[in-house]
């Protein structure tokens, strides 16, 4: 019977199940191994955790040029006109002066191919006007020096007879104070005489003759008075006189004074008139030496903006874009605006342009590879519309050891990813810090130097 079961087909599958079994357990050689392993592996973790790593603070951005004047520039024509003929083409080299594109001139102020000799002509005619302006007012300027001079003679002779009618009332006046004193002297006498003749003292030839001399007195006293009074007259005509020729010297001074301001005026036009006909040459000379459009520096042609011959293009329109020949690269990068405080204009950076290969290790930047030097350069002090901030990064001159320099092959608009390099921590703490979403951190307030 036990034979019997032994041999049963559930016994045997039940035994076969059992073997296998046996096979998929570990010996306790393996089970041993494992154990060490596991073991180094969380040494080797444990070690991992506590060696240094070098924190970074990441930004994306492109490959632009430090200063503004090596940046793409688009040239424009500062005149309006029309395209007569076209001396470059895409991707072509130029030096600063080179001819771009030749425009003609469509307003018509300007069509006259002998504008400028007009203008001279003109010119030529206000420059006669205000030879006689200058003529006028040297004339106005003699005439004044004449009136001045005629005037002091007419001046000196009016005062002298004016000082001479003066002399003769005073004279007169003198004179008929006297003959005034004879003629009541006369009457005195008279009177005295008069008294006699009544008493028989004297005759009545003598009272004839007393009244005679008194009449004759009396006739000297009108006379004098008379000549006092035409004195007097001629001393008022004189004065009348010398008032009459300060007002014909005035009239005559403001004439020649207006016929100098009129001159002065003329002249101050004519001026104008020059200075407006100089400056229109001047421009018009300028206008058609910018029927030619140069290049303002040396650079390469990137792209032109207008297209055939004989259209017409506006004041100030672009008409190309122009790439400097040797720019002062520079990499332009974008960090979130926590990290900014941590950033000095002078932390190193290292960078991986699109286009070159490189591998780069985050914590230990020695050890990348394909990866340049840089230095910031510049932090923008607001942000940007994306909310981060702007970072100009340029090539760390001289270039370290051990490192290479930018390719020369970078072109402008591609692509660059950096890592502005900070100081060393462990690498738990960057761990927990990744982990915990905290910014970078440094152990004192940064001041001045690169942050280690």
């Amino acid at each position: 019977m036990g034979n019997m079961h032994n041999n049963t087909p559930g016994y045997l599958n039940l035994l076969s199940q059992s073997l296998e079994s046996n096979k998929e357990l570990l010996q306790p050689k393996a089970a041993y191994r494992l154990g060490r392993i596991m073991t180094a592996l969380l040494v080797l973790f444990i070690i991992i955790l506590f060696l240094p790593w070098r924190q970074t603070i990441p930004g994306r951005g492109t490959v632009t040029a430090l200063r503004p004047e090596d940046r793409p520039q688009t040239v424009q024509n500062q005149i309006g006109g029309r395209i007569e003929r076209w001396v470059i083409r895409d991707g072509q080299e130029v030096k600063k002066g080179d001819t771009l594109i030749v425009i003609s001139e469509t307003s018509q102020s300007y069509f006259d191919p002998a504008l400028p000799e007009r203008l001279n002509e003109q010119l030529d005619a206000k420059m006669d006007n205000s030879t006689a302006a200058e003529q006028k007012m040297e004339a106005t300027y003699a005439q004044i020096r004449a009136l001045k001079n005629g005037l002091q003679f007419q001046l000196s002779s009016a005062e002298n007879k004016v000082t001479q009618s003066e002399n003769y009332v005073q004279i007169d006046s003198a004179d008929l104070v006297a003959v005034e004193n004879f003629y009541n002297i006369s009457k005195a006498r008279l009177d005295r005489y008069e008294a006699g003749y009544k008493n028989g003292l004297f005759s009545l030839t003598d009272i004839e003759s007393r009244r005679l001399k008194l009449q004759e007195d009396f006739a000297k006293v009108i006379s004098q008075r008379n000549k006092l009074n035409n004195s007097k007259q001629s001393l008022l005509n004189a004065k009348i006189d010398l008032d009459n020729i300060k007002a014909k010297y005035q009239e005559a001074l403001a004439k020649a004074q207006s016929d100098l301001s009129s001159a002065l005026s003329s002249k101050a036009s004519v001026m104008g008139d020059i200075s407006k006909l100089k400056n229109e040459i001047t421009n018009v000379s300028i206008r058609r030496g910018l029927y030619v459009v140069r290049a303002p520096q040396d650079g390469f042609v990137v792209k032109t903006l207008k297209a055939g011959v004989g259209e017409n293009i506006k004041e100030g329109e672009s008409i190309c874009i122009l790439q400097p020949r040797e720019p002062m690269v520079a990499a332009e990068i974008y960090v979130d605006a926590m990290d900014v405080p941590l950033i000095l204009d002078s932390s190193n950076v290292r960078l991986q342009f699109e286009g070159w290969p490189s591998v780069q290790f985050s914590g230990w930047p020695a050890v990348a590879v394909g990866t340049f030097a840089g230095k910031v350069a510049v932090i923008d002090r607001v942000s940007s519309s994306n909310g981060k901030y702007r970072l100009l990064v340029k090539q760390d001159i001289p270039v370290p050891v051990n490192d290479d320099a930018w390719p020369q092959q970078l072109r402008q608009g591609s692509g660059v990813y950096g890592r502005v390099i900070l100081r060393s921590v462990p690498v738990w703490y960057e761990i927990w810090r990744q982990l915990n979403g905290f910014p970078p951190s440094l152990e004192k307030e940064p001041s001045s130097g690169t942050v280690k």
